[in-house]
């Protein structure tokens, strides 16, 4: 499993499912959702199908579970991964701000680290509530990118991470895709504006500890991260923004190659919101 969460590689946790979901978040969502035989559940932002995989193995009699995703890729890899538990999960490829259902089409909901990622986060949210029948259960789960943390006892990593959220963010908004970063603790908020009444909200560590340096591979892996942003803007300040990322995450590697002793630090909070459709 591959660490969730990494300052150097992405402004978000944006591969949440695929790096952190533990047997509790499992069995929080399925306390909060209070699926009943016969329920129908949609998953927003299905992704690669790990929560209809997690969900299965609970062997929840008779619920029918529907999965969504913005990424054609990501919905056949969900379709396959459900087959292959020998799980029946309905799937298609749809924007979270605009739903192809009916009105009160699903008894509850869910959506896990998606809002981060849309510009107009309230019409997801808004979207959400439509498809939901009245007093039917939304989860939403969201970080707090804007208070992420990194301790590095090598200085040249606090640098570096500090350049990293300035170029990410200036990148994202170069290509119009700026968000609301503290997304998480404005759930209840996003939920009470649009018809979905605020019940109660859990936070979730997400963190990662390193005592010894990257690997080569890691530190390759987080150059190339940082590559793939710079050649996705046209501006030129982003771009050498980007290169001075890359110089600096050099002298960290090397610092931190020679460094008498090595911690890396890096956390977030998820702030999972439970609601309930007025």
């Amino acid at each position: 499993m591959t660490p969730p969460i990494d300052g150097f590689k992405s402004a978000t946790l944006k591969h949440l499912r695929e790096g952190w979901w533990t047997d509790e978040f499992t069995e929080f969502l399925v306390e909060t959702l209070r699926p009943r035989p016969g329920n129908r559940i949609l998953d927003v932002g299905c992704g690669e199908g790990l929560a209809e995989v997690s969900l299965g193995r609970l062997h929840i009699s008779q619920i029918r579970l529907v999965g969504i995703d913005l990424i054609v890729s990501k919905v056949t890899a969900a379709l396959q991964a459900t087959k292959s538990h020998n799980q029946r999960v309905g799937f298609a490829a749809a924007d979270a701000a605009r739903l192809p259902f009916r009105d009160g089409a699903f008894d509850s909901l869910y959506c896990i680290a998606v809002l981060q990622h849309i510009v107009d986060a309230g019409a997801a949210v808004a979207e959400c509530a439509r498809v939901t029948t009245q007093h039917g259960r939304i989860v939403a789960v969201e970080p707090d990118n804007a208070a992420r943390y990194l301790f590095s006892s090598v200085p040249a990593g606090v640098k570096a991470f500090d350049l990293a959220r300035e170029f990410f963010a200036a990148a994202a908004e170069a290509r119009g895709e700026r968000t609301l970063d503290q997304i998480g603790p404005k759930l209840p908020a996003l939920f009470g504006a649009n018809g979905i009444e605020p019940i109660h909200v859990r936070l979730f560590p997400v963190s990662h500890t390193r005592l010894r340096p990257p690997s080569t591979d890691e530190w390759t892996e987080r150059r190339n991260a940082i590559q793939r942003v710079i050649e996705r803007v046209t501006r030129k300040d982003v771009r050498e923004l980007g290169r001075e990322l890359l110089h600096a995450l050099g002298t960290y590697q090397t610092d931190a190659s020679v460094a008498a002793a090595f911690v890396e630090i890096q956390h977030t909070m998820l702030f999972a919101t439970v609601g309930q459709k007025n």
